[in-house]
C-alpha cells in the first residue's frame, strides 16, 4: 500500500469524522471556528456524547491553552471514548449494597461528596431531584442509565441528520479530514495534464474527485488556482556537487535541535559565523544520526532541514538574506558559493510538514520505568533512561567534543527548567559530579540526573518534565524534536561559529524566509483584489506560498489543496483559512512530498473570504 493510500480514511474513520463534524457544527457555525474557552470545549464534547470531568477538561485546556481547532477536537475524541450504558450501570452497581437496583439519597450523597470530584450537598440534592424518576426517594439507576444513553444517542442522531440535510456542510472540508462524496459525484479530472499524472501515480487509485467546495466558488473572480508538477527526488541529479579536495578545507561543525512548542511553533538555536577573509564555502545541514541506538528507528531522520544565512547587522532591520540551502544531496541540504569576510547569522529552519505537535492519542497511557531500587535499596536509573540521557547528552554537546561546557549545559537547563546555572552552581557541580577541563562528562551528566531523582525519593515527575521538554513521549521515543548537525567548510580561512540563543518564531528567520519566497518568484494578484498577492516558491524539495496583503484592511483567504497529490502541508490540513492583517506579508504554507521517490502535484486554490479596499 502506498503512503498516500494509507493516509486516506477508511469507512470506519470516515464515520468517526462525520460524527466529529456533526458535533462540532452543533456548537459552531464552521469548522474554521476555534474552541476559545474551557466551557466551549465542554459543550462540544458533550455534544459528541462525552461527559467530561473537570480533570479531563483540565488535561486538554491548560493554563497555556488559548484555543483549540477542529483537528485538536478530533484527537481529543479519539482519546476520550463515550461512556457506555453498561459501564455506567457497573459503576452504580458497586454502590448498590442491597443489590436491588436502587440507590437511596444518603448512599448517593455519600458517594458524590466523598469520592472523585466531590460535589456539595446542594448539588447532590439538585441531581437527585432530576434523577428520582419515580419520586419515591430512590434512584432506579438502570432506568436512569438507559434514559441518559438514549438522550445522548438522540442528540447525536439529530446532529448527523442536520449535517446530512445541509448540502453546503457536506461540501465543506473539516480539519485535515476529507468528506468523501458518493461514486456518482466523481467528475472528470480538471485538466489533461493532471489526469495523466494522476493515472500514472501509483499512489492514486482513481481519478480526481470533485473539490469539497461548490463549483461556483471555484469560478469566483476572487479565486486563484496554482498547479505545479514536481519530479521525484529519485530521478534528480544532484545540482550541487561536493567540491573536490573538500577534506583539505577548514571545517567547523555544530549541533542543535528543533523543538515543537506547546503552541505548535518550532524553535531552535541560532548561530553566529565569522569569516576572517573572503572564502569559498560549502555549507550543509542534516538531521543528526544518533548512532549509539542503531537498533531503534529514528523517525526524525526524514525531517526536512534548511539553513538561512543573513548578514549580521547591528539590528534585525539591518540584516539581509545572503543565501540558503536549496539543494538536497541524500539527507543533506547544501549550499556552495563564496562569502565575503565578515559576520553572519545562521538560522536553522524546518517546514513543520514532518515535525509537528503530536495529538493526545500519540502519547501512550503506559510509561517506561525511569528509576528503580537496587538490591541494596538505593535508587538507580533504568537502562532505558540511561540510553535516552546519553542521547540527550549527544544532542546538547553542541561542539561534539564529548563534554558539556557551562554554556552548553545552560541551553539544556533553559529548555527544560527555564533557569540557568551560574558560576557558583557550576563550581558545586564540579565538586559532586565527574568533570574534565571544567566541563561535565557523560558520566557526570548521569550522576546529576540520578541525584535529582534521589532528592525526589524516586518520584519521576521532574524527570518526565525534562524528557517531554526534550521532545520524548512516555515510551521514550523522540517525537516532538529533531536534532541536526551543521557543517561549514571554508577553503581559504579558518571559520569560527558559536550558538546564540533559542528563539521561537524569530523575526529574523521569518524575514529571511519571506525574502527567499518573494525575491525569487513573481507574484500573482488574487483576482478581484488588486492589493492581495500570492507568491509561490518552488525549490527542489519544497514548495512554499506567501500572501502579501497591501490593502489597508485585513483579508481572509481560504486555501484548498484537495487536488494535490502525494503532498503533505505544514498546516496539517487539506483546507484552511489564513487571516492576513493589513499591509502585512504572511507565509501561508509549506508543502513537501509524502513519498519522495514518486512525482508529486501541488494544486492549490486560494479564495478570498472577505473584501479589501484598493
Amino acid at each position: 500500500m502506498s503512503s498516500l493510500e494509507s493516509a486516506r480514511p477508511s469507512d470506519e474513520d470516515e464515520f468517526f469524522y462525520m460524527q466529529c463534524r456533526a458535533a462540532y457544527l452543533a456548537v459552531f457555525r464552521s469548522s474554521l471556528a476555534n474552541i476559545c474557552s474551557k466551557q466551549q470545549l465542554c459543550r462540544v464534547l458533550q455534544q459528541a456524547g462525552r461527559n467530561p470531568s473537570h480533570a479531563t477538561l483540565n488535561k486538554y485546556w491548560t493554563s497555556k491553552t488559548t484555543k483549540l481547532n477542529f483537528d485538536d477536537f478530533c484527537e481529543i475524541l479519539k482519546c476520550e471514548r463515550k461512556t457506555e450504558e453498561a459501564e455506567l450501570i457497573r459503576a452504580f452497581r458497586k454502590l448498590d449494597v442491597n443489590n436491588d437496583g436502587y440507590l437511596t439519597h444518603s448512599v448517593l450523597e455519600k458517594a458524590l461528596t466523598s469520592r472523585g470530584e466531590k460535589m456539595t450537598a446542594e448539588e447532590v440534592n439538585a441531581v437527585f431531584s432530576l434523577v428520582d424518576i419515580n419520586n419515591d426517594g430512590k434512584l432506579d439507576y438502570a432506568e436512569f442509565c438507559r434514559q441518559l444513553a438514549s438522550t445522548v444517542e438522540q442528540c447525536q442522531t439529530a446532529a448527523l441528520e442536520n449535517l446530512k440535510a445541509d448540502a453546503k456542510l457536506k461540501r465543506q472540508n473539516f480539519g485535515s479530514q476529507l468528506y468523501s462524496p458518493p461514486k456518482s459525484s466523481v467528475a472528470s479530472p480538471s485538466s489533461a495534464s493532471t489526469s495523466q499524472h494522476a493515472e500514472s501515480d501509483s499512489t492514486t487509485k482513481k481519478d480526481s474527485q470533485c473539490p469539497s467546495r461548490p463549483p461556483s466558488a471555484r469560478s469566483r473572480r476572487s479565486s486563484l488556482s496554482n498547479s505545479v508538477t514536481m519530479v521525484s527526488s529519485s530521478s534528480k541529479a544532484a545540482k550541487v556537487l561536493e567540491p573536490p579536495g573538500l577534506q583539505d578545507w577548514h571545517r567547523i561543525c555544530m549541533k542543535g535541535c528543533f523543538f515543537v512548542e506547546d503552541n505548535g511553533s518550532i524553535s531552535s538555536l541560532q548561530y553566529r559565523l565569522h569569516l576572517p577573509q573572503t572564502s569559498s564555502i560549502y555549507l550543509t545541514i542534516q538531521p543528526l544520526n544518533l548512532s549509539h541506538r542503531p537498533d531503534k528507528p529514528q523517525r526524525w531522520m526524514n525531517v526536512d532541514t534548511a539553513l538561512f544565512v543573513t548578514s549580521a547587522g547591528e539590528t534585525k532591520e539591518d540584516s539581509s538574506l545572503v543565501c540558503f540551502t536549496e539543494s538536497k544531496d541524500k539527507e543533506k541540504y547544501v549550499w556552495k558559493g563564496e562569502l565575503n569576510a565578515g559576520t553572519y547569522h545562521l538560522l536553522p529552519f524546518t517546514s513543520g510538514c514532518r515535525l509537528r505537535k503530536q495529538g493526545k492519542n500519540s502519547f501512550p497511557d503506559k510509561s517506561v520505568k525511569l528509576v528503580y531500587k537496587t538490591d541494596t535499596g538505593e535508587l538507580d536509573l533504568t537502562s532505558e533512561l540511561r540510553e535516552v540521557l546519553s542521547e540527550i547528552f549527544e544532542v546538547i554537546d553542541l561542539d561534539g567534543n564529548g563534554l558539556l561546557s557551562m554554556e552548553e549545559y545552560n541551553f539544556f537547563e533553559l529548555r527544560t527548567s527555564g533557569e540557568k546555572c551560574d558560576s557558583d552552581a557550576w563550581a558545586v557541580c564540579k565538586e559532586n559530579f565527574d568533570m574534565r577541563k571544567n566541563q561535565l562528562t557523560r558520566q557526570g551528566f548521569m550522576e546529576l540526573n540520578l541525584m535529582e531523582a534521589t532528592e525526589k525519593d524516586g518520584d519521576p515527575a521532574d524527570l518526565w518534565m525534562t524528557l517531554e521538554s526534550m521532545g520524548y513521549n512516555r515510551l521514550l521515543e523522540m517525537v516532538e524534536a529533531c536534532p541536526f548537525q551543521i557543517d561549514v567548510y571554508c577553503e581559504g580561512t579558518r571559520p569560527s561559529m558559536q550558538p546564540l540563543n533559542m528563539d521561537s518564531g524569530t523575526k529574523l528567520l521569518n524575514q529571511a524566509l519571506q525574502k527567499s519566497i518573494t525575491s525569487r518568484f513573481g507574484a500573482k494578484a488574487l483576482r478581484g483584489h488588486d492589493n492581495v498577492f500570492i507568491y509561490t516558491y518552488k525549490g527542489d524539495c519544497r514548495i512554499s506560498s506567501l500572501i502579501a496583503n497591501k490593502a489597508n484592511q485585513k483579508v481572509t483567504v481560504h486555501v484548498n489543496n484537495e487536488q494535490s497529490r502525494n503532498c503533505c502541508s505544514s498546516r496539517g490540513m487539506t483546507t484552511f483559512a489564513v487571516e492576513v492583517p493589513p499591509r502585512t506579508k504572511m507565509v501561508c504554507q509549506h508543502v513537501l512530498p509524502m513519498n519522495e521517490n514518486q512525482d508529486w502535484i501541488y494544486n492549490c486554490v486560494e479564495t478570498s473570504l472577505s473584501s479589501t479596499s484598493s
